[in-house]
């Protein structure tokens, strides 16, 4: 990626379940990195189990007119 450039990036959170009561509330983070349950990422594109050299990466999410963002969020009735 370059940076200064914007991307669509589609994230598929695979099947997650949760029940929320009434006034419990959501938090979404969002990180270049789930390490340590998947494999560290560098931000270089070195292999993550040798390479040596860290960046630290910026991550924005934009959210106007022109870069309209979402949460999709299935919702299953109680019975």
């Amino acid at each position: 990626m370059n940076p200064g450039q914007v991307y669509k990036v589609t994230v598929d959170l695979w099947s997650t379940s949760n029940v929320f009561l009434k006034g419990h509330a959501l938090r979404l983070e969002i990180s270049s990195s789930n390490f340590p349950r998947f494999d560290r990422n560098l931000n270089t594109a070195e292999q993550p189990e040798s390479g040596e050299k860290f960046i630290s990466a910026t991550n924005v999410i934009y959210h106007d007119a022109k870069h309209p963002s979402a949460l999709l969020l299935p919702v299953v009735a109680s019975k």
